[in-house]
C-alpha cells in the first residue's frame, strides 16, 4: 500500500492530533485526564475496538481489542495519552496545546510524545481495515495509560491483573524515531530508572553564616556525596553497583557497532559543550551503561546578592538508570551503604515516585524480525537497531507478566522532536512513513509469524 494510497487516512489521524493535542492532559497536574480517556475511547469505538476502562491512581487505563479470535497472530500496542507539562510557556514559539504546522513540521504538546504515535498508528488500523473489508486480519489488543509521564504508578498492578487479556505475539512499544536520513530507528529494550532525592539537615533554622565556623554545612555534606557517586568519566563509583550487569550479547554487540555516527546530530541540534566517554563509545554508553544523573539542587539562599546564612538543610535530586541484571532495590541497598562508608550517614535517602525495572528483547525473536521487515517495507532503508534506549519506560512488566513478551519501539520521532521540552514536533512526513509502517507490520502478521 502505498502513501498515495494511505493519503485520506494520513489526513484522517492528523486531524485526530489535532484533536488530541488540544486535550491538556498533564498527569502531574491532574488536567483533563478523564477527558481525554474519553475522546481516546471514543476514537477506538469507533473502529470496532471493546474499551475497558480501569481505575489507575493518577488515570484510568484503557484496554481494548478488536480482530478475530483466531487470526494467525496477536498483537499488543502500548500507548499513553498523558503529556508533560508545557512550561516554560514563553519558550513556545506557538501555542503548546494547538497543533501547528511549519515548514514540514507539526508542533505541540503530545506532538510525538505520545498521541503522535497513537494517532499514526491507530491510522494504520483504519487503513488495514479498509483493505480488508472493513475487518482486521490480525488481533489487536491495545493497553493506553496515562500516567507514563508520572512514572506509570499503577501499570504493573494493571498488566499483573490483567495479564490474560494481554496476551499476544509481541508489542509495538510506544516511542521510535526516524533518522535525520529516513531511515527508522528500533529500540529493543529500555534501561530502568530511580529517581531519589538526597537530604541534609544540621539545624532546625538557617543561621548566621559566622557559625560555620562550629556548624557543619548541609550543602557541603550533599556535595561531599555527589562527588563521591561518581568518576570524571561518567562511571558510577558506589562500591558493587557495576557487579550485577548481565554480559551484553554477540547479537548487541553488533547491533550497536552497525549504529552509524557518534551522536553529531544530537550533540549539534542541543549546543552540547561537555559530552562523555571516548572516542567511538557514544552508542555503546547510550545503550548498555547505567547513569547516575544530578536533577536538581536546592537549600541555601537562591535571590539576588549575598545573603551570610548557614542553610539548616538542602536536597540533591538524582536519577539513575540501570540496565539488565540490576534491580532498584539493590540500588538503593549499596548507596546506603556508600553514604555509611562515607561518614554521610546522616543524609537521608528519599525515594521518589515508581522505579522501573530494565528491560531488554531478544534480537532473534521472530516478532523482532517481522517489525524490522516491516520497517524495510515502509522506509525502503535498513532499519537502526538499538539493544535499548537510552533512556526508561515501564516495558519490564509486560516481559515479566506476560511470559517474556518480546517489545519493540519503532515510531515517528525525530531527533530535533524536543520531545518534553517547549516546541514539541514531529514531521509530517514521518508521521505519514508511522502510518504506513503500521500497515506494513498488521499485514505481516496476518501472515503468522515465521519461526
Amino acid at each position: 500500500m502505498t502513501q498515495a494510497d494511505l493519503s485520506s487516512h494520513i489526513e484522517r489521524g492528523l486531524s485526530d492530533l489535532r484533536n488530541l493535542v488540544a486535550l491538556q492532559s498533564v498527569s502531574a497536574q491532574g488536567r483533563m485526564l478523564p477527558e481525554t480517556a474519553a475522546f481516546v475511547t471514543g476514537l477506538l469505538e469507533a473502529e470496532g475496538f471493546t474499551v475497558r476502562e480501569v481505575p489507575g491512581d493518577v488515570a484510568p487505563v484503557l484496554i481494548a481489542e478488536a480482530g478475530p479470535a483466531d487470526a494467525p497472530a496477536t498483537l499488543l500496542i502500548y500507548n499513553h495519552y498523558d503529556v508533560q507539562p508545557e512550561d516554560p510557556l514563553e519558550l513556545w514559539d506557538t501555542p503548546p496545546f494547538e497543533l501547528t504546522e511549519r515548514e514540514g513540521r507539526l508542533y505541540g504538546r503530545g506532538a510525538s510524545d505520545d498521541k503522535g504515535e497513537f494517532a499514526s498508528r491507530l491510522a494504520a488500523v483504519r487503513a488495514v481495515k479498509d483493505r480488508h473489508g472493513g475487518q482486521l486480519p490480525v488481533r489487536v489488543r491495545w493497553l493506553i495509560e496515562g500516567e507514563e509521564e508520572v512514572g506509570s504508578p499503577s501499570l504493573e498492578r494493571v498488566v499483573r491483573e490483567q495479564a490474560a487479556s494481554l496476551q499476544a505475539d509481541g508489542c509495538w512499544w510506544e516511542f521510535g524515531s526516524i533518522s535525520e536520513d529516513g531511515r527508522p530507528v528500533a529500540f529493543l529494550g529500555l534501561k530502568g530508572v530511580m529517581c531519589l532525592e538526597l537530604r541534609a539537615r544540621v539545624a532546625d533554622s538557617d543561621l548566621h553564616s559566622s557559625l560555620g565556623a562550629v556548624v557543619d554545612n548541609p550543602l557541603y555534606r550533599l556535595a561531599r556525596a555527589v562527588a563521591s557517586l561518581r568518576d570524571d568519566t561518567g562511571r558510577v563509583t558506589i562500591p558493587g553497583f557495576l557487579d550485577d550487569l548481565l554480559p551484553v550479547s554477540p547479537a548487541d554487540e553488533a547491533a550497536i557497532a552497525a549504529v552509524p555516527g557518534q551522536g553529531e546530530t544530537t550533540l549539534a541540534t542541543y549546543g552540547i559543550t561537555r559530552p562523555l566517554g571516548a572516542p567511538g563509545e557514544y552508542h555503546r554508553r547510550l545503550n548498555l551503561a547505567p547513569v547516575l544523573n544530578v536533577n536538581g539542587w536546592g537549600g541555601g539562599y537562591q535571590g539576588e546578592g549575598s545573603k551570610t546564612v548557614l542553610p539548616a538543610h538542602g536536597f540533591v535530586k538524582l536519577d539513575f538508570r540501570l540496565v539488565p541484571g540490576q534491580t532498584p532495590s539493590r540500588v538503593l541497598e549499596l548507596l546506603r551503604a556508600h553514604m555509611d562508608a562515607q561518614n554521610l550517614s546522616d543524609i537521608e535517602i528519599v525515594e521518589l515516585e515508581a522505579h522501573q525495572h530494565p528491560a531488554r528483547a531478544d534480537a532473534g525473536h521472530p516478532f523482532v524480525r517481522a517489525c524490522l521487515d516491516a520497517a524495510r517495507e515502509a522506509h525502503g532503508q535498513e532499519p537502526i537497531v538499538n539493544p535499548s534506549s537510552g533512556g526508561s519506560g515501564p516495558m519490564h512488566p509486560f516481559m515479566d507478566a506476560l511470559d517474556g513478551l518480546p517489545c519493540v519501539a519503532l515510531g515517528i520521532g525525530n531527533v530535533g522532536g524536543r520531545v518534553h521540552a517547549p516546541n514539541e514536533n514531529i514531521r509530517r512526513a514521518d508521521f505519514a512513513k508511522g502510518v504506513a509502517f503500521g500497515v506494513a507490520l498488521l499485514e505481516r502478521l496476518a501472515g503468522g509469524l515465521q519461526e
